[in-house]
């Protein structure tokens, strides 16, 4: 007969279990790589954190994974803090996830950044160094991985705007070891063989240490010495970079760089279509007013139009005559009067003119000299006295001396 303590139920044996792992891992940390990630309309995170030989469930309930600088996604690999909890109606254990970090991020993003100073500080960056876009681009060169899901965005956007574009593929490695290199040489073979008048260099998404290649200081450096107009197309819109900076022009995506470079064919050819009738139209307006125009010009409306511009120069001319003779005459005028004036003083101070008034002038008969004063000559001296005409010669017989008082 069986007794009842000789086996366990299975919500027991769960229970015993759940009891021994959460007493034994109340708090643990553990890397690993998200898997299968789900972001469920609660705010809870659902994922699995694996590596290369096994996996965990895992969730990080909606107020913890609140605090998150970061968003996780498929591929990313993380440090999670947190315990073993163990879900007894389906025997299966996870791990409740409290904190998460991606793993390692802090000394790449702090390499990124000197990085990104040090190539600033060079003017690598600079916009004056920023080509424009070509608008018709013929070829199109794009380094990429040869069978990534990037390369394919961009041939499908590319073959539907325009067809009639080419495109060249420069195949590299776009993560791991030698990617940097191989990216770098693509790009400088596509500027010594011109290759292309315009190039994409980028790749679809991935982890920061995935993209590290795009950011390799040799990368950087050989698309900001291209000659080709450059579109760095790295990752997702949050993904970003060193290569962005060093491109003449930054995309979002792959599929974003193929719509940048190429424009639409039917919409270049409508707005063709549309300057060619605005063309039209502008002509054809300008004949129509040349037209109206040209009525105008008949011998009544010619003369009529000769008078209207010959009356006001023709009353300018006579306003300009007139007030240059009046100028003239008020010149003459006034230089007369000046010159009466100046004849005036002159005959006031004529010697003569005093002469014919009655007065007389005395010399020496001998010296010539003027006398002033009876003091200017002696009894018996021979005088000269000159008056209005003619010369008197006299003998001084008296002086009459008057001596003035002060």
């Amino acid at each position: 007969m069986d007794r009842d303590d000789s086996f366990l139920t299975v919500s027991q044996l769960n229970s015993l279990i759940k009891n021994m792992l959460e007493g034994s891992f109340p708090s643990i940390q553990l890397r690993g790589e998200i898997s299968n990630f789900k972001n469920n309309s609660s705010g809870h995170l659902y994922f699995a954190l694996k590596d290369p030989e096994s996996q965990i469930s895992a969730v990080m309930f909606r107020g913890r994974a609140s605090t998150l600088n970061f968003t996780p996604k498929d591929g990313m690999l993380v440090l999670v803090t947190g315990s073993v909890s163990v879900y007894p109606p389906q025997g299966r254990y996870q791990i409740i996830v409290t904190s998460m970090v991606q793993a390692g991020l802090g000394a790449i993003m702090e390499m990124l950044e000197e990085r990104k100073k040090k190539l600033a500080a060079e003017g690598l960056f600079d916009s004056s160094r920023k080509k424009i876009l070509p608008l018709f681009p013929k070829t199109v060169g794009v380094v990429t991985s040869p069978t990534g899901a990037a390369l394919r965005d961009i041939l499908q956007i590319i073959r539907r705007r325009n067809s009639k574009v080419s495109v060249t593929v420069l195949p590299a490695m776009v993560q791991g070891e030698g990617a940097s290199l191989t990216i770098e040489r693509m790009i400088k073979i596509a500027n010594e063989y011109n290759l292309c008048d315009v190039l994409i260099v980028g790749r679809g998404g991935g982890s920061l240490e995935d993209l590290l290649p795009f950011s390799d200081e040799n990368v950087v450096r050989a698309i900001a010495d291209s000659k080709i107009p450059t579109i760095s197309a790295v990752g997702h819109e949050i993904d970003c970079a060193l290569s962005d900076f060093a491109a003449d022009v930054r995309a979002p995506t792959p599929s974003a760089a193929a719509e940048l470079a190429i424009p639409v064919q039917q919409d270049m050819e409508s707005h063709i279509q549309n300057m060619k009738e605005d063309l039209f139209n502008s002509i054809q307006h300008k004949i129509q007013n040349l037209r109206m125009l040209l009525k105008t010009f008949t011998p009544e409306n010619m003369e009529l139009q000769l008078r209207h511009i010959e009356q006001p120069l023709l009353n300018r001319y006579e306003n300009a005559r007139s007030g240059l003779e009046e100028n003239i005459r008020m010149f003459i005028q006034e230089k007369r009067q000046r010159l009466q004036n100046c004849v005036t003083v002159l005959e006031s101070c004529n010697p003569q003119t005093i002469f014919n008034r009655g007065y007389s002038m005395v010399r020496d008969a001998v010296t010539g000299k003027v006398i002033r004063s009876p003091q200017d000559t002696e009894i018996g001296h021979s005088i000269l006295i000159t008056p209005a005409s003619g010369t008197i010669q006299a003998t001084v017989t008296d002086l009459n001396v008057t001596v003035s008082q002060e």
